[in-house]
């Protein structure tokens, strides 16, 4: 079975769940939800709305939630597969990916990078926000955000919150920011493996990664993350963040997802080296 398959992704859900974990959204999280045993899954949908709307279908049949957060058309990471119906084939636009998504029972929140698409402008930046936030909340009514990593911008998303306040607008939490990594182990598919920290630009949490890398919580493939759910050796609370348009059953998609992110490694590492 390929690694980044649909098919292997059930398996994983599914190997927690068999282990005793429940699967939630991060809104659960931050309204208290804390079983003995959970995972917080968390979808940055970067591109290709399509391609979550098919993890979200394996999760619902599975009785999981999740949380998919979604990026602005005016980003151009959709292309015009964000903005119009049938624009692209086997595409759904961005709303009724939303609207699929969440009809699911899965949360949707916005993936924000409005200090990079400002240019750093924080006060332009804080009224884009308001802007688009109140867009994703015509589709659903929005709780959480999350920063999107935006490896090759100079700025960094959460500085919107030294000046401004998410919470006066209804906001509960984000996960970078509102999340106990004291007590929830981090894994994320940036790089497209399971250990994407070393060349990940902001995707990742600098003050326990080197302390979970040492108790040997570090796997690169989903496999390996597989047997180590069925030998007991994962944490009893966890964030898994993963990017749907990395996981499909279609070939010529699956290699060319491959080759890309390869490309898109290397030019990380250099970025980070300088």
């Amino acid at each position: 079975m390929k690694d980044f398959s649909l098919d292997i992704y059930r398996e994983l859900l599914e190997s927690l769940q068999k282990a005793g974990y429940e699967l939630i959204s991060y809104a659960e999280y931050c309204k208290g939800r804390r079983p003995e045993r959970f995972v917080i899954l968390r979808h940055d949908v970067d591109a290709k709305p399509s391609n979550s709307l098919r993890t979200a279908q394996i999760e619902h049949s599975i009785g999981a939630r999740a949380t998919y957060y979604f990026r602005t058309p005016e980003s151009g990471c959709y292309d015009q597969q964000g903005i119009q119906a049938g624009s692209h084939k086997n595409q759904l636009s961005l709303p009724d990916a939303i609207r699929a998504i969440a009809k699911l029972g899965h949360e949707i929140g916005y993936h924000y990078e409005d200090m990079s698409l400002c240019h750093g402008d924080v006060e332009k930046a804080y009224t884009h926000f308001e802007t688009w936030l109140e867009y994703f909340r015509r589709f659903y009514a929005v709780e959480t955000i999350c920063m999107h990593g935006a490896p090759t911008s100079k700025w960094d998303g959460k500085d919107l919150w030294k000046r401004y306040d998410y919470r006066k607008l209804g906001i509960i939490g984000e996960p970078y920011m509102d999340t106990d990594f004291s007590d929830v182990f981090y894994l994320t598919d940036t790089g497209r493996c399971w250990d994407g920290y070393k060349v990940s630009v902001r995707d990742k949490i600098p003050a326990y990664q080197d302390q979970w890398s040492a108790q040997g919580l570090t796997w690169h493939t989903t496999q390996q993350l597989i047997k180590a759910v069925e030998a007991g050796k994962m944490p009893l609370h966890v964030m898994i963040t993963s990017h749907p348009q990395r996981w499909t059953n279609r070939r010529f998609e699956w290699y060319r997802e491959l080759i890309l992110q390869n490309m898109k490694n290397c030019i990380k590492k250099i970025w980070i080296r300088n």
